[in-house]
């Protein structure tokens, strides 16, 4: 048996200098800053960052203090609403810090995102019951009315 030049001689992977076509590497599909994907939750929380926004030139010093949360649906708390109503909101008031230690807990207002997604007809109309939605209970917290938070609210349009 001979043994030929190279032959058993293992070998490293083979370096493409072109594409199999013969048009070159591909390129890059997007710039790494556009996103190419957005989930829908992701697009929610994206509207409910530009609502607070919206209050934030007005209430910039009652807004530091809250939380905003979004979660998917509302947990089973047979308080949260009448009976056969679903809660677009949740509003948890906060508790000052106790003597035994406990940290202060800050108020926050939780969203649902799909019952406000089974609401709306398109993108713009979910953006506007969002920020409804923020309003009515960011007034709640602060004990006025939603009129008095946003002047442009109108309640029931």
């Amino acid at each position: 048996m001979q043994i030929g030049e190279g032959v058993g001689v293992p070998r490293g992977p083979r370096i493409r200098r072109r594409d199999r076509h013969g048009r070159g590497l591909r390129g890059v599909l997007a710039p790494p800053e556009v996103p190419l994907h957005r989930s829908r939750a992701e697009r929610f929380d994206d509207l409910i960052l530009q609502a607070v926004a919206r209050l934030e030139t007005r209430w910039e010093s009652q807004l530091s203090g809250v939380e905003f949360a979004v979660e998917d649906i509302p947990r089973g708390d047979p308080r949260a609403a009448a009976p056969g109503e679903v809660p677009l909101t949740r509003l948890d008031p906060g508790s000052p810090a106790a003597g035994d230690g406990q940290p202060a807990q800050p108020p926050r207002i939780v969203v649902y995102r799909r019952p406000l997604a089974a609401r709306a007809d398109n993108e713009d109309e979910l953006g506007e019951l969002v920020f409804e939605v923020v309003v009515e209970e960011f007034a709640r917290l602060l004990g006025i009315d939603p009129e008095d938070v946003d002047p442009d609210y109108a309640a029931g349009e």
